[in-house]
Formats: C-alpha cells, sequence, structure tokens
C-alpha cells in the first residue's frame, strides 16, 4: 500500500512538459537558427574565395618554376597542362611535373582560365567565381593573378 503511495507521488512531481512550454522552447531554437545560419553560410563564401586564391598563389609558384626550368612561361596554347606533361616546345629542360596532383577545377567546379601573355603580366589565371560569368560582386566576382 505505501509503495502505491510513493509511485502516486513521485508521478505528481515527474510531470511533463506543457505544451505552451515546449512551444516557446521551439520559438527560441528558430530564432537562434534564423540569426546564426545567415552567418554560417555567408562564411562558406568566403572559404570557397579563399581557397580560389590560395590554388591561384600555387600556380604562380609552379608557373615560376617552369619558367626557371624552361626559361620561358607556357604559351596560352599549352596551358596549365605544361605543368603536368612536357609540352614538345619545352625540350629537355622541362624538369616536371610541377603540380603533386595535376591541374585542380576551381573551388565551383569549373577550370581555371590561363592566358599568356596576360592583361598586366606575363600570364593571367582566372576564376569567374560562383556565377561563372565575367564580372561580379561578392562571391560573383572574378578572381585574378593580376
Amino acid at each position: 500500500m505505501q509503495a502505491a503511495k510513493f509511485y502516486r507521488k513521485q508521478g505528481r512531481a515527474a510531470r511533463g512538459f506543457t505544451l505552451l512550454e515546449l512551444l516557446v522552447v521551439i520559438v527560441i531554437i528558430g530564432l537562434l537558427a534564423a540569426y546564426v545560419g545567415p552567418k554560417y553560410f555567408s562564411q562558406l563564401g568566403k572559404s570557397e574565395v579563399t581557397v580560389a586564391k590560395a590554388q591561384i598563389e600555387a600556380f604562380e609558384k609552379s608557373l615560376d618554376t617552369y619558367r626557371l626550368d624552361v626559361g620561358r612561361y607556357p604559351t596560352t596554347e599549352e596551358g596549365m597542362g605544361a605543368l603536368m606533361t612536357a609540352p614538345p616546345t619545352a625540350g629537355a629542360k622541362w624538369n616536371g611535373p610541377y603540380l603533386k596532383k595535376g591541374v585542380p577545377a576551381d573551388p565551383w567546379g569549373r577550370p581555371y582560365a590561363y592566358k599568356s601573355p596576360g592583361s598586366k603580366g606575363d600570364y593571367e589565371i582566372t576564376s569567374l567565381g560562383k556565377d561563372g560569368q565575367p564580372g561580379g560582386t561578392g562571391d560573383n566576382a572574378d578572381i585574378s593573378s593580376q
């Protein structure tokens, strides 16, 4: 008999949450997600731009090493593929491959554009950004070695 009273008292003390309390918690979680979500996804776009800049810097170092060996930068026709396989015009001076894993695509999955001579220097490496179109602002802006 006493055991039944004990369970009844404990059952009353250990009530669950009310519907109102659950709704308040859900609203608070929703507000936090609405505040944090956009900040998180804007950082994701910035990281892709940072990766593209880092890849272009790696290409620049490889191209400089290529130039030291061969005496010139690859032509536009040879492209950055000349960093992985010796073009016929490079001769015996080619000492590559100059990249460990090949020429990767930009963070948005498109190939980098290589032009030699570039608009402001010996060469130019360009990614068209997130939208894949020339120009743009923010994540859609072109990223270039120049």
